[in-house]
């Protein structure tokens, strides 16, 4: 342990060329006494490092020096692709491998280069969850991407649409999809995948059972998945009347297929501004909690079902609110 906190004090320095005592304990998170060892130690194995008092002080090695410490471990380089995705690589339980294989490669860079990256680095961001969302924790998440990397069997119970369901399952692979997880599996009885959402697992077991995971190109599959799923969808469709104020809202709370049919079915506007156009929609049930979030920007014209239903919302809805507060 206090190897490799060695190794990575001194990629930080080479990466960064002088850091604080205090920038330095606060990266490698240790206190800046342990810094202080540190370097002393680095100091009698010989390191031509050295430190500067004042205000624009620190430690720093001595111009051209450079470890060549630098090689990948087979860990590191297993998660090579996470090393530009520090969120969900913790969420994996992959932060610290992470951090040491970005420390590598940033020194294995040369000076232009490696300032390429770190202006890179301060310049672009990815953040995986909504606005509305923390992400998808679950507890179970490292448990699956371990049994996904060794080729084992899982048993899962999982919330289903239907209920809790238990599971024996084969893992091919991990999703990020708007800040969830899924898990692409297939059953020892199914050979056909199907995807699993990690936060609805309940328990998780890892069985000592290995499988043999079939030739399967995982980014393929996925999109292939999602252009059913879209396809599968939209199965109905509504006739709806907006305001400006509706169609300008509506980016914000519905879906692209959804906005797009309004684009191209919207009739010219009336003398209020309100247009006439024909809509995809999911369910009754789904339209219904889509629609209301427009309140009185939308009026549904067809199906009469759906109709009623937001009717019978808002008679609900104004019987509530005209009676005074308990």
């Amino acid at each position: 342990m206090r190897a490799s906190r060695l190794l990575s004090l001194l990629l930080l320095l080479q990466a960064h060329g002088r850091l604080t005592a205090a920038e330095l304990a606060r990266r490698l998170e240790v206190s800046v006494r342990t810094v202080y060892r540190d370097v002393e130690s680095l100091h009698a194995a010989g390191i031509p490092l050295y430190g500067e008092a004042g205000h624009a002080g620190g430690y720093r090695l001595v111009d051209g020096w450079r470890t060549r410490l630098t090689g990948l471990t087979g860990e590191e380089a297993d998660r090579l692709l996470f090393a530009g995705l520090p969120g969900p690589a913790a969420e994996l339980g992959y932060e610290s491998v992470v951090a040491t294989l970005q420390l590598k490669l940033r020194a294995a860079l040369p000076p232009p280069l490696a300032d390429r990256a770190a202006r890179l680095e301060q310049r672009f961001h990815l953040d995986t969850p909504g606005w509305y969302s923390d992400g998808d924790p679950s507890p179970y998440l490292a448990a699956a991407a371990e049994a996904v990397w060794r080729e084992h069997r899982v048993r899962v119970r999982y919330r289903s649409w239907s209920g809790e369901v238990s599971r024996v399952l084969e893992p091919y692979g991990l999703v990020l999809k708007g800040g969830r997880w899924y898990v692409v599996a297939a059953r020892p009885d199914r050979a056909e995948p199907a995807t699993y959402r990690v936060n609805q697992i309940l328990d998780l077991t890892p069985l000592d059972e290995p499988f043999d995971r079939p030739e399967f190109d995982l980014p393929a599959w996925w999109r292939a998945h999602v252009v059913a799923f879209r396809a599968r969808l939209h199965r109905d469709e509504a006739t709806i009347r907006l305001s400006p104020a509706g169609r300008a809202r509506l980016r914000e709370v519905a879906s692209d297929a959804v906005v797009g049919a309004v684009d191209a079915s919207a009739g010219p506007p009336d003398a209020a501004g309100w247009v006439r156009a024909v809509v995809p929609i999911e369910s009754l049930t789904h339209a219904h909690g889509d629609l209301l979030r427009l309140g009185a920007e939308v009026e549904v014209l067809s199906p009469a079902a759906l109709r009623d239903r937001l009717a019978e919302t808002a008679t609900a809805l104004a019987a509530l609110y005209h009676r005074p507060p308990a």
